[in-house]
């Protein structure tokens, strides 16, 4: 069976308002384009919000960057949603969107069945909680037989990606860590922090992948544009399957 190489993003877009306050999606879109991802994972989208002129943030990215976009609301009310998304212009369908156990702010996640080749490869996409109680519980809910758990997954490569509000010394981060693989922790003896953009302390953004998914590079972005484009840089990292 021939092997896949692919690129991985996942990026925290704040809702396509930047460091410098304005608010543009062409440019948090211009940022991903540069990386040339195969798929990306993107948390803090508004679509049809007041607060950034009713757009259609996944929509938008993913057209500007000719993909399709699988998005699910971790947020509703009313007709606006705030929630997470998956593009990709590999053929795709969509698995599930849910809700994530929270006391605090509502976060959810989805999955989406990617076909790479012969392999259907398995992509989860979250943004877990700010409080460490809710992470804990949200990671659970994620690893469980519902999510990462399900039999679809041992029989397929799969990927995880996300803001994890968890740095690796957090009990959440150990607990992913304890059956995949942190492509940055794999190739690099000093893994580089997504947070805040301006100047980065903290390593809350993570990709995880399956046992047999090999890392080949990672990195995080972290040009002038990408300082500016939004709080969080973006992950990248390069896979074979």
């Amino acid at each position: 069976m021939p092997r896949h190489r692919l690129k991985i993003l996942s990026y925290n877009v704040h809702s396509c308002i930047g460091t410098d306050r304005r608010l543009d999606p062409a440019r948090v879109a211009e940022v991903i384009a540069a990386a040339e991802p195969d798929i990306i994972g993107l948390q803090e989208l508004d679509v049809g919000r007041g607060r950034t002129g009713g757009v259609d943030q996944a929509h938008a990215i993913a057209s500007l960057l000719r993909m399709e976009f699988h998005f699910h609301a971790a947020l509703t009310v009313a007709e606006e949603r705030y929630g997470d998304a998956i593009l990709t212009a590999l053929p795709t369908r969509k698995v599930k969107g849910g809700g994530l156990p929270s006391i605090g702010e509502p976060r959810g996640a989805i999955w989406v069945e990617i076909r790479v080749g012969d392999h259907r490869l398995q992509v989860f996409n979250t943004h877990l909680g700010l409080r460490g109680r809710d992470r804990l519980s949200q990671i659970g809910t994620l690893l469980g037989p519902s999510w990462l758990g399900s039999p679809t997954c041992h029989e397929n490569p799969v990927v995880l990606i996300g803001d994890f509000n968890a740095t690796p010394s957090t009990a959440t981060y150990r607990a992913v860590g304890r059956q995949m693989t942190d492509v940055q922790r794999r190739l690099k003896a000093k893994p580089e922090a997504t947070f805040p953009a301006r100047y980065p302390l903290l390593r809350i953004d993570h990709i995880f992948v399956s046992r047999e998914m090999v890392p080949l590079d990672a990195e995080v972005i972290s040009t002038p544009l990408a300082r500016r484009a939004s709080d969080h840089l973006p992950l990248l990292a390069t896979v074979e399957f």
